[in-house]
C-alpha cells in the first residue's frame, strides 16, 4: 500500500473527504451553497475545532449570535462550542472548505515535527 492518495474531486455541493482519502487525523469537506441559500441548522461539536477557508464567493457565518461577513480569502478557525450556521449572499454563491480536527490535540507543526533528510 502507497504512503499517499491522490483524488480529484468536482465539488457537487458538499463532498466529505474522510473515506475517499483515508484520513486518520482530519476531516475535510468541500462546501458550496447557492446564492441566498444557508445551511439548514445550527451545529456545533463535542470536542472538534474547526478551520474554514472561503476560496469562492461570499457570504456570512453566525457564531454564537454575531453575524460575520466573509469572502474568497477569509479564513475562520472555530472552537468546537461554537454555535455556527453559513449562508451565501444573496446575490453570490460561497464556495469553502472545512478541516475538522480534535481541539488541544497537535503536538508538532512542520518547524518542530518535520524531518529533514
Amino acid at each position: 500500500m502507497k504512503n499517499y492518495v491522490i483524488l480529484n474531486v468536482v465539488n457537487e455541493g458538499r463532498v466529505e473527504l474522510h473515506d475517499q482519502l483515508g484520513l486518520t487525523g482530519a476531516e475535510i469537506s468541500i462546501n458550496t451553497l447557492p446564492a441566498g441559500v444557508g445551511v439548514p441548522f445550527v451545529h456545533y461539536h463535542k470536542t472538534n475545532e474547526e478551520i474554514y477557508y472561503v476560496f469562492d464567493g461570499k457570504g456570512y457565518v453566525v457564531i454564537d449570535k454575531e453575524k460575520l461577513e466573509i469572502a474568497a480569502g477569509s479564513w475562520l478557525r472555530i472552537a468546537p462550542e461554537a454555535r455556527r450556521q453559513f449562508f451565501a449572499s444573496n446575490d453570490a454563491s460561497i464556495s469553502y472548505v472545512c478541516i475538522q480536527v480534535k481541539g488541544n490535540s497537535l503536538e508538532g507543526y512542520t518547524m518542530t515535527d518535520a524531518v529533514v533528510e
